[in-house]
């Protein structure tokens, strides 16, 4: 296990350095100037010029790029130009949201598309299955920011059972509080994951089918076991390794989903940042928030092989 765990580890720092020099040379070559955008387009080229000095904007790229991931591993993010703020104090107030977000929306996944994955399959090409199977279909063609919209003229406007957008805040110093707090993320949530469910519960069903032709599945329900028995206590686990790695990449795109959710819902959470700060030209800012969500995505990935092992030793065996 610990060759199997040290060789995961170091395909993740690989894949992290690789991200990080990506993601700097995309920004670098795009168009436009920090400097200029906060100085106005009305500005004097020389008063560009000394907040770009100011900024460090006129130093080499490898030298800049050093810089950074210097910074990173200490923590040190910079300092916002837009929001003269360093940039951690502003990225862990909005993960205060965002992180909440996804997890919630992922929870409200995984539970709809288990049940709906292992429901359709139990009654393969009956009623139900293609009912459910219908359903998801539907769910897959959904664009969140359509359902996102429809949820709010549904039950912000006609219902009034939630409000249409902001954020209370967890605190009831902040004049929300937990339950509040909970209420303005359900329908968010909701959005986002109503396209995952759906394609989840699609692979869920595949993965169980897939399994219910085993001997073993066979022999487990002649000495007596219920369908229901098998179906949740031998089978499912059995078909949780695809299962497994399609939540991994769910929920790196709920992290990203974020974004357009967060901008329609009008909450205060990094994918909103990321909007403004792109609006503002504050690439500082845009690229540890990319990073960001870079290194989730390669931690969940990494998770995802390690419960691997755990789920299927199979797996570490042919790895070694």
């Amino acid at each position: 296990m610990g060759l199997f765990f040290l060789k995961r580890f170091i395909t993740l720092l690989a894949t992290l350095i690789g991200a990080s020099i990506v993601v700097f040379l995309v920004l670098e070559i795009l168009p436009g100037n920090a400097a200029q955008m906060l100085m106005g387009p009305d500005a004097s080229p020389d008063a560009v010029a000394a907040l770009a000095t100011k900024l460090g904007l006129d130093q080499p790229a490898t030298q800049r790029y050093w810089e950074w991931i210097s910074g990173l591993v200490v923590g040190d993010m910079g300092n916002s130009y837009a929001y003269s703020t360093p940039v951690l104090e502003l990225v862990l107030e909005r993960l205060a949201l965002t992180v909440p977000l996804a997890l919630m929306a992922m929870v409200i996944t995984t539970v709809l598309a288990l049940i709906a994955g292992v429901y359709a399959a139990s009654r393969h090409n009956k009623v139900g299955d293609v009912g459910v199977m219908g359903l998801a279909q539907i769910g897959i063609a959904i664009p969140n920011f359509w359902f996102a919209i429809l949820l709010i003229l549904l039950f912000s406007v006609k219902l009034q059972w939630f409000s249409a957008g902001g954020f209370p805040g967890w605190t009831e110093d902040a004049g929300g509080g937990p339950l509040e707090a909970l209420k303005a993320l359900l329908l968010p949530a909701i959005a986002l994951a109503v396209v995952q469910a759906a394609i989840l519960a699609r692979i869920t069903r595949s993965a169980v089918l897939e399994v219910l032709r085993e001997d073993f599945v066979r022999t487990a329900r002649a000495k007596g076991l219920s369908q229901r028995a098998a179906l949740w206590g031998h089978v499912l686990r059995n078909a949780m390794i695809p299962v497994i790695t399609v939540m991994g990449l769910q929920f790196a795109n709920l992290l990203a989903g974020t974004i357009v959710v967060e901008n329609v819902f009008y909450l205060p959470g990094l994918g909103r940042l990321i909007f403004q700060s792109i609006s503002n030209r504050d690439l500082i800012v845009v690229r540890n928030c990319v990073m960001l969500l870079a290194t989730m995505v390669v931690i969940v990935n990494f998770v995802v092989d390690i419960l691997y092992a755990v789920i299927d030793p199979r797996v570490k065996a042919s790895d070694i």
